[in-house]
Parts: C-alpha cells; structure tokens; sequence
C-alpha cells in the first residue's frame, strides 16, 4: 500500500518556508500550502520549469479518486509518527537515520533527508493540522521504508551489472520492519540489523567515515610535483620530498613522526612501499607511473570506491553456509572461510590468477562445489582450439607430442595422431583436442569443480613463476590456485581419510580419479575493489574488468531518476 499510495513522494521537498511560497523540488512533485486554508497539497512540477502542470494534476486527482479508499486505509496504518501534530522522539530519530545515509554509501538525497528534517523541525515549533500531520507521515514512512531496502538489498539488480547472483528472496519487508522499529521505539538498532551482517561491511564503513575527512586533507589537495625520468628510485633526489612525506602521513603509510630527508630515501621509502602494498602494486619502493597516479588519485575517487564495494557487499551472497570460498578478483586473491556459532575466521588465503581483463573475464557467480579430480584431463574449449591450438600445431606439428595432446570423436573414440585432416575435423567441430594428464596439462594435477554455465573451475596450474606477478589475469577465464593442497585440505577436511599424504600422492601419481564431496562447498566469484585486512587498514585495487565504472553509472542513473522522475512514472 506504501508503494501505492506515496511512491512518488519519496524524493519531494517536503514544505514551505511560508504559507503560501512553495520550495522548488528536485523531484517531480512539491508541497504547497493553501492560501485560504494554509493546508499542504502536492503539486506537480517540472525539474526545469514551473509552468503547464494543470494536465498533470488532474492525474493526481484522477489518482486520488481511484486510490482513494486505499490511501485512507494506509493512512491508518502508518507508524506513530506524531502527536497531537508535533513530532515524536522516532520521527526526529528517523530523519537523522535518513540523513546519516551517506555513513553506509548511500546518497541522503534518494529519501529527501535535508527537507524531512527541515518539516519534522518545523513541527516540532508549532503543531501542524491532521491534514498536513497525514500527509507528512507518509511521506516520511515512504522514505524510511526505501532507505531500508535499499540499506538492506542494495540499489541495483546485480544482474544487471554483470553480476549473476540471484536477486535474494524477500527475508525482510521494509513496511513491516519500520513499523515494528517504531512501535518499539528501536529504530536506530533495527536499521543496524537491516545492514550486511557481516565483519568486512562494518570495517569497510569504518573505512568510508576516515577516507570522507580525507577528503579535506590538506596535504591531499594537490598532485606531487612531476617525476624525474618518470620514476625515482630509493637514493635519488627528488623536489617533491616534503609533499610526498605529507601524503603519506596523512594516508597512515608513514608515521607522522618521522624524519623527512632531503633525498627521496630511509622512512620515506618504506612509507611508499606500505603504500604500494595497499594499492595492489609492485612493493619495490621505485615510484614510476602506476605509483605516481595512485599517490594523486583524489580522495573522492577512493570515497567512492569504498561505496561502490559497500554496494556490492548487499548483494553479493558470502554467508550460505558453514563454510565458503570467496575468490575477489581485482584483488586476486581466494580465501576459505570457516563459521562457527555466528564467527567467521578465514582458513585459507591464496594467490589466483584470472581471466584476462581484455577478452575472457572471469564471471561473477555462485556455486557449489561438488567434485576434486585428481590428474584431469583438459578438454580445450573450441573457441580456443580453433583460434590458438589449431594456429599453434600448423606452425610447430611437434607441440602436439610434447603438450600430450590427442583428437576425441563424438563417441569418445581417442586418436592420437596429428593431421591436417583431424585439425580441419577440429575447425568444423567434429573433433575435439584434449590435453592427457601429465606436468605440461593446462590445469595442472588438480581440478576442483563446481558446475556452472561458463565452465569455470579452480585449477592448479603448471607455470606457478606468474603468481609472483602483481596483476594476475592471464588465464582463459578459469581460475588458477597458487596452493592447491592447502585448498583440497580445506575442502576435504570433512572427509578425514583424504590426508595431505593422500592428497599429494593422488596429485603425483599420474591416475586421473575424480571424486565427489560429501557436502556441497559454496563458492562465490567476486568483486570488490576496496577491503579491510586484519590491519585495520583500507586496501584498494584496480578496476580490471571496469565492473565499478558500470556499477556507477547504474546508480548515478537510479540516483536521477529517483529525484527527477517525470509524474505517472512508478519504482
């Protein structure tokens, strides 16, 4: 019935300075109070202009007299806002809810924060009419309510953001959840409740409040002076000393008692490398271009990254059992979490490498794990048999010996010999190329699977040298482990035969041997560019696959049409 009765009114300015001057809206509706009976009634008005609204009121009035009934019965139902037309202690906390929004990335402008409480205060001077008092508290019940969906799935259809997480089912029913918080007087712990439950979205909000003062930081407000030969290496001169030791004091990556040479060199050198080290970059302590840009990134660029990952934090599903793998790929990194009785502790923590950013992104999405193989065969794709495996064995036959290859028909018959005439087969998919176990496979001797429509899995990988990289996307999509038995130990540890000892001689002896879990294992592919450690402090990464810059774009364009939606248009 909210939706029904006061969809549009969530983003109005809610009442005048004076009876009878009404305040321009940022939305399509505002509140004017009557001259003759100084009651508030809402007008259409246009973002741009203030004129030919006569056709667009009549709709509200066609409205009001279907819906009529409807909105009575609502009215009647709405949270104890107000008494004898002053506001109550849970109207003046819930306007302070609405305008502490931005404490968890959200934007107060989406629940008209500022213009709530501009009516609440008002009320609260001198008592407003029942008519105005009705009105008002649908209003500022539509606003709660949305602040809390909002607050609790998030925004956007991940879906829609390359994301293909299912929307969650409903666990929480905003008009519900409001009135039960005001009914019991606890609407500050309740809209807590309503947040991710979860350790990392509390230490990333923590985050938001200190990066939002950054914000202001003198030291913050202006680039380095331009390198010499695009970098400085640790011993080298550098004009900019005294700027970069500010920056790097007001960042936390240098104490700020440090002594600042002349030279860029000592503790201004390690506060770079703590700083590189928080920035996904090469912890060398050479300042070249991919440093240089970091250090001048503003700091509402890393205000909004913080939001971005908040975002996702509400939609992205990390607490579907006891146990979790959680691969976060700009960061690229897997860790294993474990949770007993309402604790998370993380098991396992590994280097990854992913699907290349230009061509074969790994995809975002949740499964559950259900089978280990031992020695697996590599089924090549035939997108990349025909673009790279079919090319490769017309310039060098001999890579076809050496990589154990071998042709597979349809019905599972093996050939294992190289012609022009199998290779053609391949390019009109008759034939397939697959890879025999062995140390040269592609997916080295261990696979864990969990079925999914891309045919992503984890895999170990027979070329470990490139996870000592700072950038990892490098694979075809699927996902490459740096540690495979820590991850079969974590994976199998509910099985107790299979020890380490079993599980590196399965890995070594060349048999291929898949096996099935006894219980399906979660795991979620996902994105977030900005994390807490255990440090307590904000690590950022890169935007390798440009899912933040879409994210963005989705909610700066939700954003504008909440607050400028033309009239009839519902959300």
């Amino acid at each position: 019935m909210v939706r029904q009765c006061f969809r549009r009114i969530s983003s109005l300015f809610i009442i005048s300075r004076a009876p009878g001057y009404g305040i321009r809206q940022k939305a399509g509706i505002e509140l004017k109070r009557s001259s003759k009976n100084n009651e508030l009634f809402m007008k259409p008005v246009n973002t741009a202009t203030r004129h030919n609204w006569s056709g667009q009121c009549l709709l509200f009035v066609l409205l009001g007299f279907v819906l009529g009934n409807a909105c009575t019965a609502f009215a009647n139902n709405l949270p104890a806002w107000f008494v004898d037309g002053r506001p109550t202690a849970d109207a003046v906390e819930a306007v302070q809810i609405l305008k502490m929004a931005g404490a968890d990335g959200l934007n107060p402008n989406d629940y008209s924060a500022d213009s709530l409480a501009q009516a609440v205060n008002k009320a609260s001077q001198a008592p407003i009419s029942a008519a105005d008092e009705s009105t008002l508290s649908g209003v500022l019940t539509q606003a709660v309510e949305h602040f809390i969906s909002d607050l609790h799935y998030g925004r956007v259809d991940p879906r829609d953001v390359h994301a293909s997480f299912a929307t969650p089912s409903k666990q929480l029913d905003p008009q519900t959840y409001v009135r039960e918080a005001v009914a019991s007087h606890t609407l500050t712990t309740v809209t807590r409740a309503a947040a991710p439950n979860l350790p990392f979205y509390g230490t990333l909000r923590q985050g938001l409040a200190k990066y939002r003062q950054l914000e202001d930081a003198p030291a913050l407000q202006h680039r380095l002076p331009p390198l010499p030969a695009n970098k400085i290496a640790p011993g080298q001169a550098y004009v900019g000393t005294s700027e970069l030791a500010q920056k790097l004091m007001a960042l936390g990556d240098l104490p700020t008692d440090a002594e600042i040479p002349t030279r860029y060199e000592a503790a201004l050198v390690d506060g770079v490398k703590a700083f590189q080290s928080r920035h996904g970059l090469t912890v060398d302590g050479v300042i070249g271009r991919g440093t240089f840009e970091q250090l001048n990134t503003p700091m509402a660029a890393r205000v909004r990254q913080i939001e971005l990952t908040l975002e996702r934090l509400r939609w992205t599903p990390l607490l579907l059992g006891n146990r979790m793998i959680v691969v976060n790929l700009p960061e690229f990194v897997l860790r294993a979490y474990e949770i007993n009785e309402g604790r998370i502790s993380m098991e396992v923590t590994m280097n990854v490498i992913v699907g290349k950013a230009l061509d074969t992104r790994t995809p975002l999405f949740v499964e559950d794990m259900r089978f280990i193989e031992f020695n697996p065969y590599w089924n090549i794709p035939p997108s990349i048999a025909k673009a790279e495996t079919v090319p490769k064995l017309r310039r060098d036959p001999a890579y076809f010996n050496k990589q154990g290859l071998e042709f597979v028909r349809g019905d599972g018959g093996v050939i294992s010999t190289l012609s022009r005439a199998n290779l053609e087969a391949v390019l009109r998919g008759q034939l397939r190329i697959r890879q025999r176990p062995g140390p040269e496979n592609a997916l080295g001797n261990i696979k864990f699977i969990f079925p999914n429509n891309d045919n992503i899995y984890l895999h170990h990988t027979p070329a470990p040298q490139l996870f000592k990289r700072d950038r990892r996307d490098f694979s075809h999509g699927c996902i490459r482990v740096e540690k495979p038995v820590a991850l079969a130990r974590f994976v199998l540890q509910d099985q107790p035969e299979w020890t380490e000892e079993r599980i590196r001689d399965a890995m070594e002896n060349g048999s291929s041997r898949t096996i099935r879990l006894k219980q399906p294992l979660p795991v979620v592919i996902a994105y977030g560019t900005a994390i807490v450690k255990s440090d307590g402090k904000v690590y950022f990464f890169q935007d390798i696959y440009g899912h933040d810059k879409l994210l963005d774009d989705a909610l700066r364009k939700k954003g504008s049409l909440i607050r400028n939606e033309p009239e009839g248009v519902q959300h």
